[in-house]
């Protein structure tokens, strides 16, 4: 009888803690299971993704920032995603974008961002066709 006991015990703690844990994954924070990596991007201050790898393109028609001295956890900057109707199905113009010397690099993630910097003489901006890509995003 005493084995039968501590035996349900066990597995009464077990099912608990797994439905602890279970439950934990599920209560993460959006943001918590998109962290910044390859195949992500910033547009208006939360991350997307990339549906396809990066092919280049002649035809340039949406804003994409790319930072070079940056802050940690930077990503590429999408001016547009889908839903906004700008949005040309990631048809990237690159604009590249450097901290000026003696600032310290702070994370950009939207153009406004990006242009309130450069607004501010914080950063300069420079397009660079040779770098334009197709590649669609989803929200």
């Amino acid at each position: 009888m005493q084995r039968i006991n501590v035996t349900n015990k066990m597995l009464a703690t077990g099912l608990l803690l797994f439905a602890l844990f279970a439950f934990s994954i599920a209560a993460a924070p959006q943001s918590f299971a998109q962290k910044p990596g390859f195949g992500n991007l910033y547009y208006n201050g939360t991350i997307v993704h990339t549906v396809v790898p990066p092919a280049k393109t002649n035809v340039a028609l949406d804003n994409f920032y790319k930072v070079t001295n940056v802050a940690v956890g930077q990503l590429g900057i999408a001016a547009v995603a889908p839903g906004n109707p700008n949005y040309h199905g990631g048809h990237w113009k690159v604009f590249i974008v450097t901290f000026n010397t003696g600032v310290t690099p702070t994370l950009l993630t939207s153009e406004s961002a990006v242009l309130n910097a450069e607004s501010a003489g914080l950063v300069t901006v420079t397009a660079n066709p040779s770098q334009n890509f197709l590649c669609p995003v989803q929200l």
